[in-house]
Order: structure tokens, then C-alpha cells, then sequence
């Protein structure tokens, strides 16, 4: 049997649709969607709907009834209801039925082929390498869940793509929150007219948020509120690279001559660029595209003036366990991951002789490396086109 159980018009279009008989009240559907159905309360978080019609699906309504629960089985889900839709034996049209998917289900139901569930990696585990005769006679399931989430959370930061992105505008504040699940950035962009991307470059070289700023008296005393906690102010770092413009880390001397720098950008850019001291360019400021600053005290990233307004989108990385969309293994991974688990297991042990211990760290290395190769994507006729490009000679 295959493993594709979904049928084009579950995959494609995120529905099922069902021919009722006439004269019979059906009470259950049966769909056969990767994604598991989920029933809310009120419709609250349901991801799905069913409808039905009474003219061959020329108009669709809403059923008004009960969905009484909703039954995961083995390839689909089962949507119970009460009381069932009745189709009358005199009626002129044959009766239709529907679960549609919702939008966004929808697509993170495409694709899904490519990956493996957390739950099945675990269930798949116990089943081979667990049980008598094995390597591992027997474990708690509780501690094969552990390691495969640890797993899983280091596998994200360096060999699976689990890369986010998210599309966002920076407000009149220069700061938007870090994402909920936000472990680390990848790169930041603003784009342009066209679409096309300009890569923003973090300014940790020209700048800092500082993570406190006590307020201080005359003598430089910090000073406490009525809890005996320091007063925090506002940060005066933070006040004075928001009034930075962009041209002024990145612009000429030309500029400075005709006196458009400010107290601020004069000492950086003269001093340290143009006075004698310019051996090369500093990668830095030789671009145009803005900076951006991880704020850790607020949670925020905060970005240069020249910014205000632009679409910008973040790239950053997860650990993969934070909805359950993304407790998910690619099959390129899968062994790697296998290998994870019978490792951490079975260097936690006690009795376990060193060279299987030693055996299986030296597995999970190699099938850790496969992965990596695999999942990279790297494609011949890809580097053979940009390698042409090499061979140009330079005229001068």
C-alpha cells in the first residue's frame, strides 16, 4: 500500500466532497486529509468546515447542527454530526456534501509528503530499535519524546530549513517585536519597488542597546524608587542613533564640507574615515542599505532612521517545536535523526559498553553529515551556471 493516501481533490483544493444517497440521514464523513481535522468550540480554532447542498453544489450552506466530535484514524480523520444530514426520497437533485479546509491549513498542507511527524519518527523508533534481542531491550516512551524534541531543537539551528520569514513595515518607532518563536536571525532585508531584496546589516560595530540605564544623581550615585529598585531612564545611546541618518555613516566628504553633518556623524566619519586615517574601506559603511540593532532589553529589533516606513522582511531561525505545524522531520533526515535518539539513549546508561556507545555517536555523525548534503540542495547544473561566469575575461 501506498503512502499517499490523500486524494488530488484533498491535496489540491482542500476538500472532500460526498454524494449522499436519497431517502438516508448520514451522521459521519470520512476524509482522508494529512492534516489531522480539529474541532473548536463555537468554531473556535476549528480547522475545517462542512456544508452542504441540495442542487448538485450550485449553492452551499453551512451545516447548522452539531459536530459531535471528530475521530483520528490511521489515514484521515472521521467527522461525527447530529443529527445527520437527511435526504429526502422525493428530492429532485441529488445531495452533496463538503469539508473544506481552511486557507491556511490548506497550504501547510502542501509539501507534506516531504516530511515525517515527530510522532511517527517516535513510533517508528520504538517499534525497530526498541524490544527484545535489540540493542535497547526496553525504555520509557516519556524518554524517547525527550531526545527526539532535543533532537529535533538541534537539528533546526544547522541542518534542517527551518528557516521563518516574516513580512513586516518599520512603524515611526524603528522597532518591531521579535517573532514568538524567535531563536536567532538570519538576515534581514528591505525590499524595494521591484521586489528585490537589499540585504540590512546589523551595526553591532557602531552602536549597542544598552540592557539598563539606571538613572544616576550628581555624584553618580544611582538613584532607587520607593521599592529600593534603580530608577531606570531612557537610553541616551539608543536618542542619538536614532537622529544618525544613513548618509552620514555612508556619504562623502563633500557633504561634511558643506556642513551637513551633525555633532554626531562629524567625529565618526571625518575623524576616522577622511583625516588620514582611511587605509580602506570599512565594510561597515560602504553600503546604503541601513542597520539594524537586536534590542534584548525590550525584545525588539530596532533599525536606522533611513528605514522608517520600508518593508523589510526577517529571516530567522526556530527550534522547531514551538507550534505543532512544525514538529515535522524531513525523510532526507529521518535516519539522522533515528540515529539522535539510539545515541542519547543509549550514552545515558548505565552498562552499556563503550565501543556501542562509541558506535552509534560515530552513526550519528555520518547520518547528521548525509543530511546536511542532502538538504542543502546543491544542484550541478545550478553551479555549472554560475561557474561560467567565472571564466570572463577581464578587459580593461
Amino acid at each position: 500500500m501506498g503512502l499517499i493516501t490523500e486524494t488530488n481533490e484533498e491535496y489540491y483544493a482542500g476538500e472532500k466532497v460526498f454524494l449522499l444517497e436519497k431517502g438516508t440521514t448520514t451522521t459521519s464523513f470520512t476524509a482522508g486529509f494529512n492534516t489531522a481535522l480539529k474541532l473548536g468550540t463555537s468554531g473556535y480554532n476549528q480547522n475545517f468546515k462542512l456544508e452542504y447542498s441540495e442542487n448538485l453544489g450550485v449553492t452551499w450552506q453551512v451545516y447548522s447542527g452539531t459536530i459531535s466530535s471528530v475521530d483520528a484514524i490511521d489515514n484521515g480523520s472521521v467527522v461525527n454530526i447530529n443529527p445527520g444530514i437527511a435526504v429526502p426520497a422525493t428530492a429532485a437533485n441529488a445531495y452533496l456534501a463538503r469539508i473544506t479546509l481552511v486557507v491556511t491549513e490548506v497550504f501547510n498542507n502542501y509539501g507534506g509528503y516531504a516530511y515525517s511527524s515527530l510522532n511517527d519518527i517516535i513510533n517508528t523508533f520504538i517499534a525497530t530499535y526498541v524490544g527484545t534481542g535489540k540493542i535497547i531491550p526496553s525504555v520509557k516512551r516519556t524518554d524517547v519524546i525527550f531526545h527526539a524534541k532535543r533532537g529535533l531543537q538541534e537539528f533546526s539551528y544547522d541542518t534542517l530549513k527551518s528557516v521563518k520569514s516574516q513580512e513586516l513595515t518599520i512603524p515611526p518607532s524603528l522597532s518591531i517585536i521579535m517573532p514568538q518563536d524567535y531563536v536567532n536571525y538570519v538576515r534581514m532585508s528591505w525590499i524595494d519597488g521591484s521586489g528585490i531584496k537589499h540585504i540590512i546589516y546589523p551595526s553591532n560595530n557602531l552602536t549597542i542597546n544598552p540592557y539598563e540605564t539606571p538613572l544616576q544623581n550628581i555624584d553618580g550615585d544611582f538613584v532607587q524608587d520607593g521599592f529600593g529598585e534603580n530608577t531606570e531612564g531612557s537610553s541616551i545611546t539608543e536618542a542619538r542613533w536614532k537622529k544618525l541618518q544613513q548618509w552620514q555613516l555612508s556619504g562623502g566628504y563633500n557633504q561634511y564640507l558643506n556642513g551637513a553633518f551633525n555633532a554626531y556623524g562629524q567625529d565618526y566619519m571625518y575623524d576616522r574615515q577622511y583625516r588620514g586615517m582611511r587605509y580602506g574601506l570599512l565594510p561597515e559603511t560602504t553600503q546604503i542599505n541601513g542597520y539594524f540593532t537586536i534590542n534584548e532589553r525590550e525584545g525588539k529589533f530596532s533599525f536606522s532612521s533611513d528605514l522608517n516606513g520600508r518593508v523589510i522582511v526577517l529571516e530567522y531561525v526556530s527550534d522547531g517545536l514551538a507550534y505543532d505545524i512544525d514538529s515535522k522531520v524531513p525523510k532526507m533526515a529521518e535516519e539522522a535523526m533515528y540515529m539522535h535518539i539510539a545515541y542519547s539513549l543509549l550514552a545515558g546508561r548505565s552498562n552499556i559498553p563503550e565501543y556501542i556507545v562509541a558506535r552509534f555517536k560515530k552513526d550519528r555523525r555520518a547520518q547528521l553529515r548525509n543530511a546536511k548534503i542532502r538538504l542543502s540542495n546543491i544542484k550541478i547544473d545550478e553551479i555549472t551556471r554560475v561557474m561560467r561566469n567565472k571564466s570572463k575575461w577581464i578587459k580593461h
